[in-house]
């Protein structure tokens, strides 16, 4: 055998030992990921599991594993957006985890493989594991791997047992002290976990580890999941385990899911439950189109779009006021002297009202009838596309619908006269 045909051999071992490889990574496929919001203590777990071929329909999950049934990858495909908590989603397309020893690694990349934060703002994420599986403490790292603080400044969580609850503590940089989250004030907390795995009571705790109120009353959060891994209510209590209002307004939380596990409805209450109001959960699942504009709307349109070339023929800087939205951007065709290029030329909303007030003074800018044609390419409820046709103009308007107002948010126009403009 020649070096070329035993080179060409051991290239295909080392294919077909990776093609072995890969083919023992299992994929698992999962709705969606159990609501994490308590700690990153609690392990990630995919719920409403489905198979490969519903998957390519709906948003997913997929979960890898490999021959010892270790997590390895999760590939986040979720693209329904509803309004989550900060640790109920991941963040990231993809979750690389890779184990040594005693410590489980975590790192977040894009679609394009670039590494890029997750939902806590740190690149790393590595955990310590004791002799029984359970984390000891979790440490954040840069992109450079040196040590970070998330967007809620920790740098360390740290846990240990003391009889059925997990104690956590929380560090910065520094080893200062860190409560759970820049905008909860618990600092050292106990928690409380079912059988599954799922979170039953997070506790605020003082320095001897006993159950005491915050600043404000609160001692305890807790939450109820179904039978499918929904998280449905929270409450929020005091060291005797009453009820009591929490800092946001509420002292129980109810949530609703629909039958695919989508979070679809919330409902706040007091202490003594009485309602205090609900909100339904958007996201692009169910989309509902718009009805057709009304006649109110088009008229409304037409009347905004001819204004602001009325208030331009007129001396109206009150009507350009009027319909021309604060953050108006009107842009045009210009040529750099300098640059000898064609460039984007804009005007403000404040330079137009000056032109309204004189640049017609001499009435010489426009016809003695002037040619103002209104074409509405497209209403879609708030937004709209109109094509201005003037004596001197061809504009295009973006108008949008703000508390019940219609104005001109963006103007894109050029010379009705094609020769003002070098040839192409």
């Amino acid at each position: 055998m020649n070096i070329k045909t035993l080179s060409l051999s051991l290239f295909a071992l080392c294919i077909s030992f990776i093609t072995l490889a890969q083919s023992n990574i299992t994929n698992d496929y999962y709705r969606h990921l159990r609501y994490n919001h308590v700690s990153p203590y609690i392990k990630l777990v995919g719920t409403y599991p489905i198979n490969k071929t519903i998957a390519k329909n709906t948003s997913h999950y997929i979960f890898k594993y490999n021959d010892d049934k270790q997590l390895i990858a999760i590939i986040n495909n979720h693209y329904f957006t509803e309004r989550k908590h900060s640790l109920a989603s991941i963040g990231a397309f993809k979750t690389g985890i890779s184990y040594d020893n005693n410590q489980e690694t975590r790192v977040y990349f894009d679609k394009n493989g670039k590494r890029v934060t997750n939902d806590r703002e740190v690149y790393k994420e590595v955990f310590t594991i004791d002799k029984s599986g359970n984390y000891t403490k979790l440490a954040f790292f840069d992109v450079t791997d040196n040590p970070m603080e998330s967007n809620w400044k920790i740098a360390e969580y740290h846990w240990f047992k003391k009889g059925k609850m997990v104690i956590e503590k929380r560090f910065g940089l520094k080893q200062e002290p860190r409560d759970l989250s820049t905008y909860f004030e618990f600092g050292i907390t106990g928690m409380l976990f079912r059988k599954d795995g799922s979170p039953i009571a997070n506790y605020n705790l003082n320095e001897d580890l006993e159950i005491t109120n915050n600043s404000v009353g609160v001692a305890s959060y807790q939450d109820t999941y179904d039978k499918n891994g929904n998280h449905i209510k929270y409450t929020y209590h005091d060291a005797n385990n009453n009820l009591v209002m929490n800092p946001f307004g509420l002292s129980v939380g109810t949530k609703e899911y629909d039958a695919f596990g989508n979070y679809i409805k919330q409902e706040h209450f007091d202490q003594d439950m009485k309602f205090l109001r609900d909100r339904d959960i958007a996201n692009n699942q169910h989309i509902a189109l718009s009805k057709t504009a009304s006649q109110k709307d088009s008229l409304e349109i037409r009347r905004i779009s001819s204004g602001y070339l009325i208030a331009l023929q007129e001396l109206k800087p009150d009507l350009i006021n009027e319909v021309m939205n604060d953050s108006l951007n009107k842009v045009t065709i210009g040529f750099n002297r300098k640059l000898r290029k064609e460039v984007v030329t804009d005007i403000s909303k404040e330079r137009m009202i000056k032109n309204a007030e004189n640049w017609n003074k001499s009435n010489t800018r426009f016809p003695p009838l002037p040619s103002n044609q209104v074409t509405i390419l497209d209403i879609y409820n708030r937004i709209a596309t109109v094509k201005l046709f003037s004596d001197n103009w061809v504009e295009y308007l973006h108008l949008i619908k703000l508390d019940g107002k219609w104005s001109i948010v963006n103007l894109l126009w050029q010379h009705k006269d094609i020769n003002r403009y070098p040839k192409e």
